[in-house]
């Protein structure tokens, strides 16, 4: 009786050894072909998702450019209306001790010797200088035409005034106005004010 439920056994064992042999040696079919590409990416979506990522990509770091040059812009006109603002005080002390004709060498004077404190992107007194030999977004002093200049560090939208060069050169403009009582007609013009304004035209936005 044992010797017959040992030869069962035995039995049972050999159909399921066979049954998995036949499972492995068996073709994958289509359905199974599914099921193994539904567990993970295919070649082609893998290349769709790194043409969307590059695409986001290059859209932030455009709109991130874009930002900074605004910012760097709004810096520059910050220092500009600083130094406007100490060129009106200048102007005060000059009226106040009467001495008009220190107009003039103010006017020829550096405007960064006007601020408390120096910038950190000035990059001093030069003659004659080039947007080459300035660092971008740097201030500079040129000694021959007595012009304050800055070189932007980011021109993507930046269009520069006559002389076609990438900087805006700033000067001292004093302003005469003809007296306006009719007793003094015949009087030379009035200084009126000084203004710290571009010398030529440009368009930053």
């Amino acid at each position: 009786m044992r010797a017959i439920r040992g030869q069962r056994t035995e039995d049972r064992r050999q159909r399921l050894c066979s049954g998995f042999a036949a499972i492995i040696q068996r073709p994958v079919r289509s359905a199974d072909k599914n099921l193994f590409s539904a567990r993970g990416f295919s070649l082609f979506e893998l290349v769709v998702v790194i043409c969307i990522v590059a695409v986001l990509m290059s859209i932030f770091l455009s709109r991130a450019l874009y930002y900074q040059e605004q910012a760097e812009k709004t810096a520059m006109e910050g220092v500009a209306g600083a130094i406007q603002t100490a060129l009106i005080i200048q102007y005060g002390r000059i009226l106040t001790r009467g001495k008009a004709t220190d107009v003039t060498w103010l006017a020829k004077d550096n405007p960064m010797n006007w601020l408390q404190q120096k910038l950190d992107n000035y990059a001093g007194e030069i003659y004659d200088p080039t947007p080459l030999t300035v660092e971008p977004g740097s201030w500079v002093f040129d000694l021959n035409s007595r012009d304050l200049i800055y070189v932007p560090r980011v021109v993507n939208n930046f269009k520069p005034g006559k002389d076609g060069k990438q900087w805006i050169r700033y000067h001292v403009v004093v302003q005469y106005e003809p007296p306006r009582l009719p007793s003094l007609q015949n009087a030379p013009p009035e200084l009126t004010g000084l203004l710290f304004e571009p010398t030529e035209p440009y368009a930053w936005f």
